[in-house]
């Protein structure tokens, strides 16, 4: 899908879209629960709908009504299957450890990059408890039974590994602990996990500030629960107020667990002066940061490395279209740094990347010179209806098959 986008100025007011990140810990520990629980105010991305497979895969009962998803819970008791997880890094990882619950075998399969991202403290952890792990073009077999104890591994990796042990090691006879050999990157989104987990019955604490206790013999109670609005999404929505626009965006939730919340902290350095921003909390943010510093006073970032891993490689990406805008982006080690640019109408089409965030970060400078998008359709993984709200906003934009 191509969207040409024409220069206009954003301006109205909008719903927040519902948290993608919260909405798949909400949706699992359901599955994982005894008995019923209804999930409010969910959005129906391309990456939730790959955790709804999942579930229904595993046994649990799906009924979606509008926003709201309806689960009859597994009650943590499954038997072999296969997984279907798209292109969803958060699906594929949290799904591993609660399908190595069982002694029979899980095949997980995924699309595009999926299988390229680092699975290795998973690997290692089958290794060291000789459960099954092997690898194949586009999938992935384990098998458990996945043992309580100490797990010990870099903090610094991806905070998705982290998660997929909380939810599985609950369901355990025995007492675990995750050890994480800091620093400790993207902890909020680990806060998101053990909240979710309390709100079906489930404690698992900090017992420092880099290990976790996670108490075994528990189980997921059903329950009634609402998804917040996304941060992650609404920094794209807001950015345009950063190049002339006047965008409301409603139903944040202002004492959020979501990391990306400091989106709005970083839009204010970004249009004081030239700053050095630290990504390393907050790696969904860059490449809309990457985006609004050429158009305004430039920036250097650090802690890009796992922007590398992503849907796809998001430095790489961002320098190649920011080229055809007249801008740059320069790496050395893990610091990007971005100069202010005085933008022009791109001569070629943009390139989506098959990556949402990559769309969405080009959408904003697109509407300050104009142009095309290729692969626009990528927003569907997280934000299906992004280009319906931004016309909305009043932002001139066509779709084109």
């Amino acid at each position: 899908m191509k969207a040409v986008i024409r220069p206009s100025r954003a301006s109205g007011r909008v719903s927040a879209p519902p948290s993608k990140s919260m909405g798949h810990r909400l949706l699992i520990c359901a599955g994982l629960a005894e008995g019923k629980s209804t999930v409010k105010n969910v959005g129906m991305s391309q990456d939730i709908l790959a955790t709804l497979d999942c579930l229904r895969a595993l046994g649990a009962g799906i009924e979606i009504s509008g926003k709201d998803i309806h689960i009859s819970g597994t009650g943590g008791g499954f038997e072999g299957s296969d997984l279907y997880c798209r292109e969803s890094g958060s699906t594929l990882r949290f799904f591993i450890p609660i399908c190595l619950l069982s002694r029979a075998q899980y095949t997980l399969y995924g699309s595009g990059r999926l299988l390229e991202r680092p699975l290795s403290i998973y690997e290692d952890i089958c290794r060291e408890q000789d459960l099954g792990f092997k690898k194949s073009p586009g999938s992935l077999s384990v098998r458990g039974p996945l043992l309580s104890g100490d797990f010990r591994f870099a903090g610094n990796v991806s905070s998705q590994f982290v998660s997929g042990l909380l939810f599985a090691l609950p369901l355990l006879d025995r007492d675990s602990r995750i050890h994480l050999i800091p620093p400790v990157e993207s902890r909020s989104y680990i806060d998101m996990t053990m909240h979710a987990q309390s709100l079906f019955g489930v404690r698992t604490y900090w017992e420092d500030g880099n290990t976790i206790m996670v108490p075994g013999g528990q189980r997921y109670a059903g329950g009634d629960v609402s998804v917040e609005g996304d941060y992650s999404n609404s920094a794209f929505l807001e950015a345009f107020n950063m190049v002339g626009g006047d965008v409301t965006v409603l139903g944040l939730k202002g004492s959020s667990l979501q990391g990306d919340s400091v989106y709005r902290e970083l839009y204010k350095k970004l249009s004081s002066g030239r700053p050095i921003i630290d990504l390393s909390d907050c790696p969904d943010l860059g490449p809309v940061l990457f985006a609004l510093a050429s158009a305004l006073n430039g920036a250097s970032f650090t802690g890009t490395e796992r922007l590398r891993i992503k849907e796809s490689d998001r430095i790489q990406a961002m320098k190649d279209e920011l080229i055809k805008l007249g801008a740059d982006l320069e790496t050395e080690g893990d610091t990007v740094s971005i100069p202010g640019s005085v933008l022009h109408r791109p001569d070629v089409p943009l390139s989506g990347h098959n990556d949402h965030r990559i769309v969405m970060a080009l959408s904003v400078l697109l509407s300050l010179t104009g142009g095309t998008i290729e692969g626009a359709e990528a927003v569907s993984k997280s934000f299906p209806d992004f280009f319906d709200i931004l016309r909305r906003l009043n932002i001139e934009v066509d779709l084109y098959d």
